[in-house]
């Protein structure tokens, strides 16, 4: 697990309170075929890329990976470690870890996906974010 501890735990539940994004960029009726595996949270994070700390880098936003806890930078910073593990490893989604970001990417199935209220069925509580 490169660069993150988690709550081995808090990994395990079924995470019932994401759904995609009603819009997303997407045409209607798109679904993500990973939502089993998003935990309810990541657990205690580094907040660091650890690939661009190596090579003396910064970062602008970090992205954590729903699989196995990797913290890889986005897609706007130099390193695009985020996509670059997913590339490597097929791993599906990735969770913002930015505050203000309360969603998750899917790789694979190309579509945002944002929390939803305990007990509210599938309605997203963020819009996803600007393209």
């Amino acid at each position: 697990m490169a660069g993150a501890e988690k709550n081995s735990d808090s990994l395990r539940q079924p995470l019932s309170s994401w759904a995609v994004s009603p819009d997303g960029g997407r045409p209607q009726g798109h679904t993500c075929s990973h939502l089993e595996l998003l935990p309810a949270s990541p657990g205690t994070l580094y907040e660091v890329c650890a690939q661009c700390r190596a090579r003396g880098w910064t970062w602008t936003r970090l992205r954590w990976c729903a699989t196995c806890g990797n913290i890889g930078c986005c897609d706007s910073s130099r390193g695009r470690h985020a996509y670059a593990h997913h590339a490597q490893t097929g791993h599906p989604v990735v969770l913002s870890l930015a505050p203000d970001e309360p969603w998750a990417w899917c790789f694979v199935d190309e579509v945002f996906l944002v929390r939803v209220p305990e007990g509210e069925g599938s309605d997203p509580v963020h819009p996803p974010p600007p393209a």
